[in-house]
């Protein structure tokens, strides 16, 4: 069973893309903080990672390359409604940027 990290400090987010990937057969497992989510990484060695910008203790995508160096197949989905894309500096194709809101079409497409 694959297992998916969502870092994100909307309650709401996290707990409709929960709902969403256990349905789907998914280990899910949530994180309100960087903190809190970088303990996650290291603990759990998540396959697939939805990581927020925004969180209340720093900029989650400025940890993206550490987390990379930590589990380099992970497939990191970068979300926010308030970051300019042109700022991360690792791209490729196990990372890929979202805007918020996140549609469920394009979910259905990927997973």
């Amino acid at each position: 069973m694959q297992k998916i990290l969502i870092i994100d400090d909307e309650t709401d987010f996290c707990m409709i893309m929960k709902n969403y990937f256990m349905k789907k057969g998914y280990d899910v497992s949530l994180a309100y903080t960087l903190k809190e989510g970088m303990a996650l990484v290291k603990e759990i060695r998540p396959d697939i990672l939805f990581l927020d910008n925004n969180l209340p203790d720093g900029d989650g995508w400025d940890a993206v390359e550490q987390i990379v160096e930590i589990i380099p197949q992970i497939r990191a989905y970068l979300v926010s409604a308030h970051r300019d894309k042109s700022t991360v500096r690792l791209r490729g194709k196990n990372i890929v940027i979202w805007e918020k809101p996140i549609s469920f079409e394009n979910l259905n497409q990927l997973f």
